[in-house]
This record gives structure tokens, C-alpha cells and sequence, in this order.
């Protein structure tokens, strides 16, 4: 699907093309594709084979329309917001994102390490 191959393109060892999409299209609709994902995942990380940092990658990530040109001065300062302006006062704008995807890197590891304690379910 993301490569954008035609569906009438597939080859035809996968059977009629409207089969594959009417398959694809119904297991989209009902987990299915999350259930193989979330088990292959599961699979692989139990020895070790997944490794799970963060990559951020420009062509996921779209900028603001007014990003095209670099600043010539700097950035005003920012209005105080109470407690939450002087936690990150003095950073960087990538220091803050920085610091909140590493949150999350360590909350999806401790969900993992949970998920891996727990025991197993049908589904």
C-alpha cells in the first residue's frame, strides 16, 4: 500500500486482484493487521531482536508552510504559562522535543517490559 503499486498490478500468484483488496480491506477494518503486527512484535522482542529507539525521519514529519526560510532574528520570548514556561526556560525548541520523546521512548519501554510479564491471550 505504500509504495502505490495498482492493485490490478499485483502479481498473479495472489489470486484475483478485487480478492486481495476486498481481504485487505476487511482486515483493515477489523484489527487484523494490528493483531499480526502487535504478535510478530511481541515475537521478535522476546529475544532481544527489536530494537526499540525512536527515528524521526523529514519524510514523516511535514514542516509549517513558513518554514521554508531561516530567521534573521531571533524569536521573541515566550509568554509565561506558569510552571510549565520555567521547565524548559533557556532550551532550545529541539531540547523540549527532545526531552518529551525520550518520555515516551521510556513509557513504551516500560509498557513493552510490562506486556512481555503478562500473561499471554487469544484473541
Amino acid at each position: 500500500m505504500r509504495t502505490g503499486v495498482q492493485w490490478r498490478d499485483l502479481p498473479e500468484r495472489f489470486g484475483p486482484w478485487t480478492a486481495v483488496y476486498e481481504r485487505h480491506r476487511l482486515w483493515s477494518g477489523d484489527g487484523t493487521w494490528a493483531r499480526l503486527l502487535q504478535q510478530i512484535q511481541a515475537a521478535a522482542d522476546a529475544p532481544g531482536e527489536v530494537d526499540w529507539d525512536v527515528s524521526v525521519d523529514s519524510t514523516t514529519v511535514r514542516a509549517h508552510q513558513h518554514a521554508a526560510g531561516a530567521r534573521n532574528d531571533p524569536p521573541p520570548a515566550p509568554a509565561s504559562k506558569g510552571a510549565e514556561g520555567v521547565e524548559h526556560q533557556g532550551e532550545a525548541p529541539w531540547q523540549s522535543l527532545l526531552a518529551r520523546l525520550v518520555k515516551v521512548v521510556q513509557e513504551v519501554r516500560a509498557w513493552a517490559a510490562r506486556a512481555v510479564g503478562s500473561p499471554a491471550s487469544s484473541t
